[in-house]
Protein backbone atom coordinates (compact mmCIF):
# COMPACT_ATOMS: atom_id res chain seq x y z
CA UNK A 1 0.00 0.00 0.00
CA UNK A 2 3.01 2.31 -0.30
CA UNK A 3 1.47 4.25 -3.22
CA UNK A 4 -1.97 4.52 -1.64
CA UNK A 5 -3.32 8.06 -1.40
CA UNK A 6 -6.68 7.38 0.27
CA UNK A 7 -8.34 4.60 2.23
CA UNK A 8 -12.08 4.47 2.80
CA UNK A 9 -12.98 2.12 5.65
CA UNK A 10 -16.47 0.89 6.46
CA UNK A 11 -18.07 -2.01 8.27
CA UNK A 12 -20.33 -2.36 5.21
CA UNK A 13 -18.73 -2.20 1.77
CA UNK A 14 -20.76 -3.52 -1.16
CA UNK A 15 -18.47 -5.48 -3.47
CA UNK A 16 -19.25 -7.91 -6.32
CA UNK A 17 -18.65 -10.74 -3.83
CA UNK A 18 -21.10 -9.33 -1.28
CA UNK A 19 -21.19 -6.88 1.60
CA UNK A 20 -18.36 -6.98 4.10
CA UNK A 21 -16.22 -4.89 6.40
CA UNK A 22 -13.30 -3.63 4.31
CA UNK A 23 -10.77 -0.93 3.61
CA UNK A 24 -10.79 0.36 0.04
CA UNK A 25 -7.45 1.69 -1.18
CA UNK A 26 -7.36 4.43 -3.81
CA UNK A 27 -4.53 5.89 -5.88
CA UNK A 28 -4.62 8.00 -9.02
CA UNK A 29 -8.41 8.07 -9.02
CA UNK A 30 -8.70 4.28 -9.19
CA UNK A 31 -9.41 1.57 -6.67
CA UNK A 32 -6.16 -0.29 -6.17
CA UNK A 33 -7.28 -2.90 -3.64
CA UNK A 34 -10.17 -4.00 -1.44
CA UNK A 35 -8.43 -5.01 1.77
CA UNK A 36 -9.42 -6.48 5.11
CA UNK A 37 -11.05 -3.98 7.44
CA UNK A 38 -8.05 -3.87 9.78
CA UNK A 39 -5.41 -3.56 7.06
CA UNK A 40 -2.57 -1.23 7.97
CA UNK A 41 -2.35 2.10 6.21
CA UNK A 42 0.90 3.76 5.16
CA UNK A 43 1.74 7.06 6.81
CA UNK A 44 1.19 9.09 3.64
CA UNK A 45 -2.31 7.77 2.94
CA UNK A 46 -5.37 9.63 4.17
CA UNK A 47 -7.87 7.53 6.11
CA UNK A 48 -11.61 8.16 5.97
CA UNK A 49 -13.42 6.02 8.53
CA UNK A 50 -17.08 5.82 7.53
CA UNK A 51 -18.15 3.80 10.55
CA UNK A 52 -21.31 1.81 9.81
CA UNK A 53 -22.40 3.90 6.83
CA UNK A 54 -22.51 1.80 3.67
CA UNK A 55 -19.90 2.35 0.98
CA UNK A 56 -21.38 1.51 -2.40
CA UNK A 57 -20.25 2.14 -5.98
CA UNK A 58 -21.49 5.40 -7.43
CA UNK A 59 -24.70 4.91 -9.36
CA UNK A 60 -24.71 5.06 -13.17
CA UNK A 61 -27.89 6.57 -14.64
CA UNK A 62 -28.12 5.88 -18.36
CA UNK A 63 -31.41 7.73 -18.98
CA UNK A 64 -31.28 11.47 -18.25
CA UNK A 65 -32.69 14.43 -20.19
CA UNK A 66 -30.43 17.37 -19.37
CA UNK A 67 -31.95 19.60 -22.12
CA UNK A 68 -28.80 21.72 -22.40
CA UNK A 69 -28.32 23.72 -24.60
CA UNK A 70 -31.56 25.10 -25.97
CA UNK A 71 -33.99 24.36 -23.16
CA UNK A 72 -31.79 25.22 -20.21
CA UNK A 73 -34.72 26.81 -18.45
CA UNK A 74 -35.96 23.22 -18.08
CA UNK A 75 -32.65 21.82 -16.80
CA UNK A 76 -28.92 22.18 -17.46
CA UNK A 77 -25.66 20.34 -16.88
CA UNK A 78 -24.82 22.38 -13.79
CA UNK A 79 -28.08 21.68 -11.99
CA UNK A 80 -28.66 18.15 -13.27
CA UNK A 81 -25.21 16.93 -12.27
CA UNK A 82 -25.47 18.56 -8.84
CA UNK A 83 -28.80 16.82 -8.29
CA UNK A 84 -27.28 13.54 -9.43
CA UNK A 85 -24.28 13.91 -7.13
CA UNK A 86 -26.54 14.72 -4.18
CA UNK A 87 -28.33 11.44 -4.85
CA UNK A 88 -25.23 9.25 -5.08
CA UNK A 89 -25.05 9.16 -8.89
CA UNK A 90 -21.53 9.60 -10.25
CA UNK A 91 -22.13 8.99 -13.97
CA UNK A 92 -25.01 9.86 -16.27
CA UNK A 93 -25.64 9.38 -19.97
CA UNK A 94 -27.55 12.25 -21.56
CA UNK A 95 -30.44 11.66 -23.94
CA UNK A 96 -30.29 13.25 -27.41
CA UNK A 97 -33.45 15.27 -26.78
CA UNK A 98 -34.90 17.71 -25.51
CA UNK A 99 -31.87 19.88 -26.11
CA UNK A 100 -31.58 22.19 -29.10
CA UNK A 101 -29.90 20.99 -31.17
CA UNK A 102 -30.64 17.31 -30.58
CA UNK A 103 -27.66 14.94 -30.61
CA UNK A 104 -28.31 13.61 -34.12
CA UNK A 105 -25.12 14.68 -35.95
CA UNK A 106 -21.47 14.86 -34.97
CA UNK A 107 -21.59 18.67 -35.07
CA UNK A 108 -24.53 18.65 -32.67
CA UNK A 109 -22.68 16.23 -30.38
CA UNK A 110 -19.70 18.60 -30.31
CA UNK A 111 -22.03 21.46 -29.38
CA UNK A 112 -23.44 19.43 -26.51
CA UNK A 113 -19.99 18.41 -25.28
CA UNK A 114 -18.74 21.98 -25.36
CA UNK A 115 -21.64 23.14 -23.23
CA UNK A 116 -21.20 20.32 -20.70
CA UNK A 117 -17.42 20.46 -20.36
CA UNK A 118 -17.07 22.98 -17.54
CA UNK A 119 -20.44 22.39 -15.85
CA UNK A 120 -20.37 18.68 -15.04
CA UNK A 121 -20.11 17.78 -11.35
CA UNK A 122 -20.12 14.09 -12.31
CA UNK A 123 -19.00 12.14 -15.38
CA UNK A 124 -21.23 12.56 -18.43
CA UNK A 125 -21.64 10.53 -21.61
CA UNK A 126 -24.02 10.97 -24.53
CA UNK A 127 -26.54 9.00 -26.54
CA UNK A 128 -27.06 9.77 -30.21
CA UNK A 129 -30.47 9.94 -31.85
CA UNK A 130 -31.94 7.87 -34.70
CA UNK A 131 -34.33 9.89 -36.87
CA UNK A 132 -36.06 9.10 -40.17
CA UNK A 133 -33.54 11.21 -42.10
CA UNK A 134 -30.21 10.67 -40.33
CA UNK A 135 -29.18 7.09 -41.13
CA UNK A 136 -26.05 8.53 -42.76
CA UNK A 137 -25.09 10.17 -39.46
CA UNK A 138 -25.29 7.06 -37.29
CA UNK A 139 -21.88 5.55 -38.04
CA UNK A 140 -20.04 8.91 -37.68
CA UNK A 141 -21.77 9.44 -34.33
CA UNK A 142 -20.79 5.94 -33.25
CA UNK A 143 -17.18 6.61 -34.23
CA UNK A 144 -17.33 9.87 -32.27
CA UNK A 145 -18.09 7.99 -29.08
CA UNK A 146 -21.83 8.04 -28.41
CA UNK A 147 -22.96 5.04 -26.39
CA UNK A 148 -25.82 4.12 -28.71
CA UNK A 149 -28.88 5.58 -30.37
CA UNK A 150 -32.28 6.60 -29.07
CA UNK A 151 -35.39 6.18 -31.21
CA UNK A 152 -39.08 6.77 -30.64
CA UNK A 153 -41.72 4.55 -32.23
CA UNK A 154 -44.43 7.14 -31.44
CA UNK A 155 -44.30 10.96 -31.36
CA UNK A 156 -41.62 12.21 -28.99
CA UNK A 157 -43.34 15.40 -27.88
CA UNK A 158 -40.87 17.71 -29.63
CA UNK A 159 -40.97 18.46 -33.34
CA UNK A 160 -37.21 18.32 -33.89
CA UNK A 161 -37.07 14.63 -32.90
CA UNK A 162 -39.58 12.75 -35.12
CA UNK A 163 -40.34 9.09 -34.52
CA UNK A 164 -39.49 6.09 -36.70
CA UNK A 165 -42.15 4.07 -38.44
CA UNK A 166 -41.50 0.35 -38.92
CA UNK A 167 -39.63 0.90 -42.20
CA UNK A 168 -37.53 3.60 -40.59
CA UNK A 169 -36.83 1.35 -37.62
CA UNK A 170 -35.66 -1.39 -39.99
CA UNK A 171 -33.32 0.98 -41.84
CA UNK A 172 -31.81 2.49 -38.70
CA UNK A 173 -31.47 -0.84 -36.93
CA UNK A 174 -29.80 -2.47 -39.92
CA UNK A 175 -27.25 0.33 -40.06
CA UNK A 176 -26.61 0.21 -36.31
CA UNK A 177 -26.26 -3.58 -36.39
CA UNK A 178 -23.70 -3.26 -39.20
CA UNK A 179 -21.22 -1.63 -36.83
CA UNK A 180 -22.24 -3.45 -33.65
CA UNK A 181 -24.07 -0.55 -32.06
CA UNK A 182 -26.98 -0.37 -29.62
CA UNK A 183 -30.47 0.98 -30.32
CA UNK A 184 -32.48 2.10 -27.29
CA UNK A 185 -36.18 2.48 -27.92
CA UNK A 186 -39.20 4.34 -26.58
CA UNK A 187 -41.62 1.54 -27.39
CA UNK A 188 -45.23 2.66 -27.76
CA UNK A 189 -47.15 1.90 -30.93
CA UNK A 190 -48.67 5.07 -32.46
CA UNK A 191 -51.67 3.25 -33.92
CA UNK A 192 -52.74 1.94 -30.53
CA UNK A 193 -52.26 5.41 -29.06
CA UNK A 194 -54.39 6.97 -31.79
CA UNK A 195 -57.14 4.41 -31.21
CA UNK A 196 -57.21 4.94 -27.45
CA UNK A 197 -59.77 7.33 -25.93
CA UNK A 198 -58.41 10.87 -25.74
CA UNK A 199 -60.08 12.93 -23.06
CA UNK A 200 -58.68 16.30 -21.96
CA UNK A 201 -58.91 17.40 -18.36
CA UNK A 202 -57.55 16.77 -14.89
CA UNK A 203 -58.61 13.12 -14.35
CA UNK A 204 -55.64 10.78 -14.13
CA UNK A 205 -57.86 7.85 -15.10
CA UNK A 206 -58.51 9.50 -18.46
CA UNK A 207 -54.80 10.00 -19.10
CA UNK A 208 -54.04 6.40 -18.14
CA UNK A 209 -56.67 5.17 -20.60
CA UNK A 210 -55.01 7.24 -23.35
CA UNK A 211 -51.70 5.33 -23.00
CA UNK A 212 -52.84 1.68 -22.89
CA UNK A 213 -50.58 -1.25 -22.14
CA UNK A 214 -51.18 -2.75 -25.57
CA UNK A 215 -49.35 0.23 -27.13
CA UNK A 216 -46.22 -0.85 -25.28
CA UNK A 217 -46.80 -4.55 -25.84
CA UNK A 218 -47.24 -4.22 -29.61
CA UNK A 219 -44.23 -1.94 -30.04
CA UNK A 220 -42.03 -4.26 -28.00
CA UNK A 221 -43.19 -7.28 -30.03
CA UNK A 222 -42.31 -5.42 -33.24
CA UNK A 223 -38.91 -4.44 -31.86
CA UNK A 224 -38.17 -8.01 -30.85
CA UNK A 225 -39.05 -9.23 -34.34
CA UNK A 226 -36.72 -6.68 -35.96
CA UNK A 227 -33.88 -7.42 -33.54
CA UNK A 228 -34.24 -11.16 -34.11
CA UNK A 229 -34.26 -10.76 -37.89
CA UNK A 230 -31.13 -8.59 -37.91
CA UNK A 231 -29.35 -10.12 -34.89
CA UNK A 232 -29.25 -6.55 -33.58
CA UNK A 233 -28.73 -5.34 -30.04
CA UNK A 234 -31.72 -3.42 -28.64
CA UNK A 235 -32.79 -2.00 -25.31
CA UNK A 236 -36.34 -1.21 -24.18
CA UNK A 237 -36.59 2.10 -22.36
CA UNK A 238 -38.77 2.83 -19.30
CA UNK A 239 -40.91 -0.32 -19.35
CA UNK A 240 -44.20 0.25 -17.54
CA UNK A 241 -46.48 -2.50 -18.90
CA UNK A 242 -46.17 -5.79 -17.06
CA UNK A 243 -48.12 -7.43 -19.91
CA UNK A 244 -44.98 -7.22 -22.06
CA UNK A 245 -42.88 -9.27 -19.63
CA UNK A 246 -43.69 -12.72 -21.10
CA UNK A 247 -42.72 -11.46 -24.57
CA UNK A 248 -39.43 -10.18 -23.24
CA UNK A 249 -38.66 -13.31 -21.22
CA UNK A 250 -39.35 -15.51 -24.24
CA UNK A 251 -37.16 -13.35 -26.49
CA UNK A 252 -34.29 -13.54 -24.03
CA UNK A 253 -34.66 -17.31 -23.78
CA UNK A 254 -34.49 -17.50 -27.58
CA UNK A 255 -31.24 -15.55 -27.63
CA UNK A 256 -32.58 -12.21 -28.86
CA UNK A 257 -30.12 -9.51 -27.83
CA UNK A 258 -32.52 -7.44 -25.78
CA UNK A 259 -32.21 -5.69 -22.44
CA UNK A 260 -34.85 -3.78 -20.52
CA UNK A 261 -35.02 -0.98 -17.99
CA UNK A 262 -37.71 0.38 -15.74
CA UNK A 263 -37.80 3.50 -13.56
CA UNK A 264 -38.19 4.46 -9.90
CA UNK A 265 -41.59 6.03 -10.50
CA UNK A 266 -43.02 2.80 -11.92
CA UNK A 267 -41.61 0.86 -8.96
CA UNK A 268 -42.65 3.24 -6.17
CA UNK A 269 -45.73 5.19 -7.32
CA UNK A 270 -49.11 3.80 -8.38
CA UNK A 271 -52.02 5.03 -10.46
CA UNK A 272 -54.31 4.64 -7.47
CA UNK A 273 -52.47 7.34 -5.53
CA UNK A 274 -52.21 9.99 -8.27
CA UNK A 275 -54.52 12.92 -7.46
CA UNK A 276 -56.53 14.41 -10.28
CA UNK A 277 -54.78 17.46 -11.71
CA UNK A 278 -51.38 16.43 -10.28
CA UNK A 279 -49.42 16.38 -13.52
CA UNK A 280 -46.11 16.15 -11.66
CA UNK A 281 -47.00 12.43 -11.90
CA UNK A 282 -47.39 12.50 -15.69
CA UNK A 283 -44.93 10.53 -17.79
CA UNK A 284 -45.11 8.43 -20.95
CA UNK A 285 -45.63 5.55 -20.72
CA UNK A 286 -47.66 6.20 -17.58
CA UNK A 287 -47.52 5.12 -13.97
CA UNK A 288 -49.84 2.12 -13.81
CA UNK A 289 -51.76 0.21 -11.15
CA UNK A 290 -50.30 -1.44 -8.05
CA UNK A 291 -50.85 -4.96 -9.38
CA UNK A 292 -48.82 -4.02 -12.45
CA UNK A 293 -46.09 -2.66 -10.17
CA UNK A 294 -45.88 -5.96 -8.28
CA UNK A 295 -45.14 -7.77 -11.53
CA UNK A 296 -42.40 -5.28 -12.44
CA UNK A 297 -40.71 -6.04 -9.13
CA UNK A 298 -40.96 -9.77 -9.80
CA UNK A 299 -39.35 -9.23 -13.21
CA UNK A 300 -36.48 -7.31 -11.62
CA UNK A 301 -35.97 -10.16 -9.18
CA UNK A 302 -35.88 -12.82 -11.90
CA UNK A 303 -33.77 -10.80 -14.36
CA UNK A 304 -36.38 -10.19 -17.06
CA UNK A 305 -35.89 -6.49 -16.33
CA UNK A 306 -32.18 -5.70 -16.23
CA UNK A 307 -31.82 -2.29 -14.65
CA UNK A 308 -33.39 0.80 -13.08
CA UNK A 309 -32.79 4.35 -14.36
CA UNK A 310 -34.52 7.64 -13.71
CA UNK A 311 -35.72 8.90 -17.10
CA UNK A 312 -35.23 12.30 -15.47
CA UNK A 313 -37.29 14.52 -17.80
CA UNK A 314 -37.94 17.93 -16.27
CA UNK A 315 -39.68 21.02 -17.54
CA UNK A 316 -40.56 24.45 -16.24
CA UNK A 317 -43.34 24.48 -13.67
CA UNK A 318 -45.75 26.30 -15.98
CA UNK A 319 -45.78 23.31 -18.36
CA UNK A 320 -47.06 21.08 -15.57
CA UNK A 321 -50.68 22.26 -15.88
CA UNK A 322 -53.63 20.46 -14.30
CA UNK A 323 -54.73 19.13 -17.70
CA UNK A 324 -53.12 15.71 -18.13
CA UNK A 325 -53.70 15.80 -21.88
CA UNK A 326 -51.56 18.89 -22.49
CA UNK A 327 -49.15 19.00 -19.51
CA UNK A 328 -45.53 18.12 -20.20
CA UNK A 329 -44.88 14.45 -19.55
CA UNK A 330 -41.80 13.78 -17.48
CA UNK A 331 -40.74 13.09 -13.90
CA UNK A 332 -37.70 14.61 -12.23
CA UNK A 333 -35.98 11.93 -10.21
CA UNK A 334 -32.20 12.27 -10.21
CA UNK A 335 -31.67 13.34 -6.61
CA UNK A 336 -34.24 10.96 -5.13
CA UNK A 337 -33.87 7.80 -7.20
CA UNK A 338 -31.63 5.82 -4.84
CA UNK A 339 -33.71 6.59 -1.77
CA UNK A 340 -37.01 5.96 -3.57
CA UNK A 341 -35.94 2.58 -4.92
CA UNK A 342 -34.25 1.53 -1.70
CA UNK A 343 -37.31 2.44 0.38
CA UNK A 344 -39.57 0.23 -1.72
CA UNK A 345 -36.98 -2.49 -2.27
CA UNK A 346 -36.32 -3.07 1.42
CA UNK A 347 -40.05 -3.28 2.08
CA UNK A 348 -40.23 -6.06 -0.50
CA UNK A 349 -37.34 -8.03 0.97
CA UNK A 350 -34.58 -6.89 -1.39
CA UNK A 351 -31.09 -5.89 -0.30
CA UNK A 352 -28.89 -2.92 -1.04
CA UNK A 353 -26.79 -5.34 -3.09
CA UNK A 354 -29.82 -5.80 -5.36
CA UNK A 355 -30.24 -2.04 -5.72
CA UNK A 356 -26.56 -1.64 -6.60
CA UNK A 357 -26.86 -4.38 -9.21
CA UNK A 358 -29.88 -2.69 -10.85
CA UNK A 359 -28.68 0.91 -10.64
CA UNK A 360 -24.89 0.67 -10.99
CA UNK A 361 -23.48 -2.68 -12.16
CA UNK A 362 -26.01 -3.43 -14.90
CA UNK A 363 -26.30 0.14 -16.14
CA UNK A 364 -22.52 0.26 -16.46
CA UNK A 365 -22.61 -3.00 -18.38
CA UNK A 366 -25.35 -1.68 -20.67
CA UNK A 367 -23.10 1.08 -22.00
CA UNK A 368 -19.76 -0.70 -21.65
CA UNK A 369 -18.34 1.46 -18.86
CA UNK A 370 -16.05 -1.21 -17.49
CA UNK A 371 -14.36 1.20 -15.09
CA UNK A 372 -17.65 1.99 -13.34
CA UNK A 373 -20.25 0.06 -11.42
CA UNK A 374 -18.32 -1.93 -8.80
CA UNK A 375 -15.97 -1.62 -5.86
CA UNK A 376 -13.03 -3.73 -6.99
CA UNK A 377 -9.43 -3.16 -8.03
CA UNK A 378 -9.04 -1.34 -11.33
CA UNK A 379 -12.37 0.49 -11.26
CA UNK A 380 -12.76 4.24 -10.90
CA UNK A 381 -12.95 5.31 -7.27
CA UNK A 382 -16.56 6.48 -7.59
CA UNK A 383 -18.55 6.00 -4.39
CA UNK A 384 -21.69 6.92 -2.55
CA UNK A 385 -21.74 6.81 1.24
CA UNK A 386 -25.23 5.92 2.42
CA UNK A 387 -26.93 5.82 5.80
CA UNK A 388 -29.56 3.27 4.75
CA UNK A 389 -31.69 3.42 7.89
CA UNK A 390 -31.92 7.19 8.18
CA UNK A 391 -35.07 8.74 6.80
CA UNK A 392 -36.03 12.12 5.38
CA UNK A 393 -39.18 13.77 4.12
CA UNK A 394 -38.95 15.09 0.56
CA UNK A 395 -38.97 18.89 0.53
CA UNK A 396 -38.96 20.28 -3.03
CA UNK A 397 -37.02 23.33 -1.81
CA UNK A 398 -34.09 21.03 -0.91
CA UNK A 399 -33.71 19.65 -4.44
CA UNK A 400 -30.88 20.68 -6.75
CA UNK A 401 -32.98 20.32 -9.92
CA UNK A 402 -33.50 23.61 -11.73
CA UNK A 403 -37.28 23.23 -11.47
CA UNK A 404 -38.23 21.79 -8.12
CA UNK A 405 -41.35 19.98 -9.21
CA UNK A 406 -41.49 16.45 -7.85
CA UNK A 407 -43.96 13.59 -7.61
CA UNK A 408 -42.24 12.60 -4.35
CA UNK A 409 -43.06 15.77 -2.40
CA UNK A 410 -43.96 14.98 1.19
CA UNK A 411 -42.95 11.32 1.00
CA UNK A 412 -40.75 9.89 3.73
CA UNK A 413 -37.87 7.93 2.23
CA UNK A 414 -35.12 5.77 3.69
CA UNK A 415 -31.48 6.22 2.75
CA UNK A 416 -29.55 9.43 3.25
CA UNK A 417 -26.55 10.03 0.99
CA UNK A 418 -23.85 11.42 3.30
CA UNK A 419 -21.22 12.01 0.64
CA UNK A 420 -20.41 11.24 -2.99
CA UNK A 421 -16.94 10.64 -4.41
CA UNK A 422 -15.66 10.87 -7.97
CA UNK A 423 -12.31 9.25 -8.81
CA UNK A 424 -11.27 9.42 -5.17
CA UNK A 425 -12.33 13.03 -4.56
CA UNK A 426 -15.28 13.95 -2.42
CA UNK A 427 -17.60 16.09 -4.56
CA UNK A 428 -20.52 16.58 -2.17
CA UNK A 429 -20.87 16.23 1.59
CA UNK A 430 -24.11 16.93 3.43
CA UNK A 431 -25.27 19.22 0.64
CA UNK A 432 -21.98 21.11 0.19
CA UNK A 433 -20.47 20.83 -3.31
CA UNK A 434 -16.99 21.24 -4.69
CA UNK A 435 -16.28 22.89 -8.04
CA UNK A 436 -17.21 20.68 -11.03
CA UNK A 437 -14.83 17.74 -11.44
CA UNK A 438 -16.73 15.60 -13.95
CA UNK A 439 -15.25 14.31 -17.18
CA UNK A 440 -16.91 13.78 -20.53
CA UNK A 441 -17.03 10.10 -21.40
CA UNK A 442 -17.05 8.38 -24.76
CA UNK A 443 -17.76 4.78 -25.71
CA UNK A 444 -14.72 2.54 -25.58
CA UNK A 445 -14.04 1.10 -29.07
Amino acid sequence: MSDTELVLRSTRVITPEGTRAASVAVAGGRITAVLPYEASVSGSARMEDLGDDVLLPGLVDTHVHVNDPGRTEWEGFWTATRAAAAGGITTLVDMPLNSLPPTTTVDNLRTKQAVAADKAHIDVGFWGGALPDNVKDLRPLHESGVFGFKAFLSPSGVDEFPHLDQDGLARSLAEIASFGGLLIVHAEDPHHLEAAPQQAGPRYADFLASRPRDAEDTAIAQLIAQAKRLDARVHVLHLSSSDALPLIARAKAEGVRITVETCPHYLTLTAEEVPDGASEFKCCPPIRESANQDLLWQALADGTIDCVVTDHSPSTADLKTDDFATAWGGISGLQLSLAAVWTEARGRGHSLEDVVRWMSARTSQLVGLDRKGAIEAGRDADFAVLAPDETFTVDPAALQHRNRVTAYAGKTLSGVVKSTWLRGERIVTDGEFTAPKGQLLTRTP
